[in-house]
């Protein structure tokens, strides 16, 4: 008579609660993106939308759309990425704290940015 071992219980209910917080904090940084490009002007679907959200983004920040090219090159990416965020937090006239939170916890930085006071100002130069 065979036995076959079933996964333990306690991490079934460990991966159910990794991936219920996964996608809480998912549907809060879409929610953050959909408010920001609403505030920029820009059409809310295209936060949702992979790759296009990149080139809106680059639209909002000033930056020309063959850019996201450069997010496919290893290393040169993290430099972009750090460009684009910085003059994101810019266009909505906040400074280098602000591109530092969201680098460092974007978790809090997105929705700061996108449901607190900050107006987006435009591009900057």
């Amino acid at each position: 008579m065979e036995t076959y071992d079933s996964p333990p219980s306690g991490m079934m209910a460990m991966g159910a609660g990794i991936t219920i917080v996964y996608l809480a904090v998912l549907v809060v940084i879409i929610a953050s993106m959909w408010k920001i490009y609403t505030k920029a002007g820009k059409p809310v679907w295209a936060a949702i939308i992979p790759i296009y959200n990149i080139i809106v983004l680059l639209e909002i920040v000033g930056k020309p759309a063959w850019w996201i090219i450069l997010f496919l090159i290893p290393f040169v990416n993290l430099v972009i990425a750090i460009i684009v965020i910085h003059r994101l937090s810019l266009s909505f006239g906040q400074g280098v704290g602000m591109t530092i939170l969201l680098l460092l916890l974007g978790i809090v930085g997105y929705p700061m940015l996108a449901f607190g006071s900050a107006k987006y100002v435009g591009a900057p130069a």
